[in-house]
């Protein structure tokens, strides 16, 4: 019982300064409950590694799907990012019996998310002929589950948010932003491994079991988030109706030019990013001659750079930073990451790729999470969720689109400078990737014109005293 108490008082005295994310933590908010919430997030990156990753690679391989179907069928959760905005306004306006607002849409899209991964690998089965249905059903049936999957993690991500936002004071929300995003990058990561490992003794069985055992991990994590989270308000049912449509709310949301300005910064900064997402590892292969074990290792340079950006910008926010000056920062990281992957070509320099691909993952984590805290001061009369769901709407469409159009992009050029019709100065490998990065850094000076009148003037502010680092700023 001593050593109990004893036990108690240390972790009492070190933990303000040496717990992860910490000081993210208020007493309104406290850790235990920011962390239960935050799973929303794991569940939404698992989400996306499943549909953007391992099935990627399983249905051209394993399966034997043709390439185009694939892109088609990993692509369609993209055509409800642009809902994004109205899901938000829905959340902010709804009266709930039970007194909710955010909890019944991140339920209807746990729903959502369970139903499209229950039916998934049925569907995939049957689309490549090893069922008793013809292949049409199978498409329509994989295609029914990709966009149930993709309307679910949209749904959820959007009103989680927007109820982190409602819960999390406004003084610890850079952290707070700076959490959900390692949390979401954590459930990425985790879940790649994880299915890797499961899938690789592959058989048709075992992706039975892999993806509705997903199913399984995303209604429990969800429903832990969502325990006990949302204060209820039964009198909300009772209040009558406020009459504002969402066309009316988006006028009001947009009548000063500053969230547009910020949204047409969001969607440049997110695609000049994006682009490279499915041609880095390629590049390095193609171009540099990297075994496939080093551009595996690219992930993980990604994914370091991506934990160095969050947690610089949680403590800058912290220490009152302007969210649009971080974002700019991001942007500027950028230009210089994929000056550094241009160049690795020529210079045939493996060092500096590597360490253009580190600092890409540094300046978007940058960007993502100034531009996050940026739109959560945007809110219009308390709709956080429409403010929320807007930059997430750009955010995924602009990424989404970019990736598609920097694959194409690779394409078409490349197989110009091949035949020739480029010249003789631009016939090698390297040309379609290298028009593609140079178009990214066109994109990251144009995100940055337009970031740049929303960047508050430092004159006149007074400098804060430097605060210490240790793990509590990591990255909360």
């Amino acid at each position: 019982m001593n050593l109990n108490h004893a036990l108690a008082r240390t972790w009492t005295r070190v933990g303000p300064r040496f717990l992860p994310f910490a000081d993210a933590a208020t007493p309104d908010l406290p850790l235990p409950r920011l962390l239960r919430l935050s799973l929303f997030q794991v569940s939404v990156g698992m989400a996306a590694a499943l549909l953007n990753g391992t099935l990627n690679r399983v249905m051209i391989v394993e399966l034997g799907v043709s390439a185009w179907l694939v892109a088609l069928m990993v692509s369609l959760p993209l055509l409800f990012a642009p809902f994004r905005a109205l899901i938000g306004f829905r959340s902010d306006t709804y009266r709930s019996v039970l007194g909710w607002k955010r909890v019944p849409f991140i339920w209807m899209g746990t729903l959502l998310q369970f139903g499209g991964l229950a039916i998934m690998p049925f569907a995939l089965l049957v689309l490549t002929g090893n069922g008793h249905a013809p292949a049409a059903v199978g498409q329509a049936g994989a295609a029914l589950a990709f966009l149930l999957v993709g309307a679910g993690l949209h749904t959820t991500q959007t009103a989680g948010l927007a109820l982190a936002t409602d819960l999390a004071p406004e003084h610890s929300r850079p952290r707070v932003v700076a959490l959900l995003y390692v949390m979401l990058l954590l459930g990425m990561v985790v879940s790649s491994l994880v299915f890797g490992a499961l899938l690789a003794d592959f058989s048709n069985l075992r992706l039975i079991q892999v993806i509705q055992g997903a199913a399984m991990v995303t209604m429990g994590l969800n429903l832990l988030a969502l325990w006990k989270q949302e204060p209820r308000q039964r009198s909300r049912a009772e209040e009558p109706e406020t009459g504002t449509s969402f066309r009316e709310a988006w006028r009001n949301f947009t009548v000063t030019g500053r969230p547009k300005r910020l949204l047409v910064a969001v969607g440049l900064g997110t695609a000049g990013f994006s682009m490279q997402d499915i041609l880095l590892e390629p590049y390095g292969g193609h171009i540099l001659h990297l075994g496939v074990g080093a551009t595996s290792f690219l992930t993980a340079l990604l994914a370091a750079g991506s934990l160095v950006g969050f947690t610089v910008a949680a403590r800058r926010l912290a220490r009152g930073a302007d969210p649009h000056r971080l974002a700019a920062l991001g942007a500027l990281a950028g230009v210089f990451a994929f000056a550094a992957i241009v160049f690795a070509d020529p210079l045939e320099s493996a060092f500096l790729f590597r360490a253009g691909t580190t600092l890409i993952g540094f300046g978007g984590g940058l960007f993502a999470v100034g531009t996050l805290t940026a739109a959560m001061a945007l809110r219009h009369e308390g709709r956080n969720g429409l403010a929320l769901g807007a930059w997430g709407a750009v955010q995924a469409s602009a990424a989404g689109l970019a990736i598609a159009l920097g694959g194409a992009l690779r394409d078409v050029v490349s197989g110009l400078a091949a035949h020739g019709a480029l010249g003789e100065a631009l016939s090698g490998p390297g040309v379609g990737y290298s028009v593609v990065y140079h178009l990214e850094i066109a994109l990251l000076f144009a995100s940055l014109v337009a970031i740049g009148p929303l960047v508050r003037p430092t004159h006149g502010v007074r400098p804060q005293s430097p605060a210490r680092f240790g793990l509590a700023e990591f990255p909360g």
